[in-house]
């Protein structure tokens, strides 16, 4: 499932961006707002220490119920599942209908 997801992501542009205020609330909502419409998303840490990404990354997907597919780097894939996706949104679905292997 994680292979087949971090193909999927592969793509994907970075739709959240943690800057230098570090993981606010309003990051966490836009987070939880974009895993809910796309199910699958890349964030992008602006941050030099490794130490810190790896926080933010970690504490994100708490906060937001979500699994952290791949992390490299400053980029970090996330998914939660939508039971109820929008075929027009949802990065998983269309990859499904467009008859993508995996």
């Amino acid at each position: 499932m994680l292979r087949r997801l971090r193909r999927i992501a592969h793509h994907l542009n970075p739709v959240v961006s943690i800057g230098d205020s570090g993981l606010t609330d309003a990051v966490v909502a836009e987070t939880e707002r974009a895993l809910r419409d796309h199910e699958l998303i890349k964030v992008k840490i602006h941050s030099e220490s490794r130490d810190d990404r790896k926080a933010f990354c970690t504490d994100l997907a708490e906060r937001c119920s979500a699994q952290i597919v791949q992390s490299i780097g400053k980029v970090v894939i996330l998914y939660k599942d939508n039971p109820e996706p929008n075929p027009n949104l949802s990065n998983v679905l269309r990859h499904t209908l467009a008859g993508g292997k995996g």
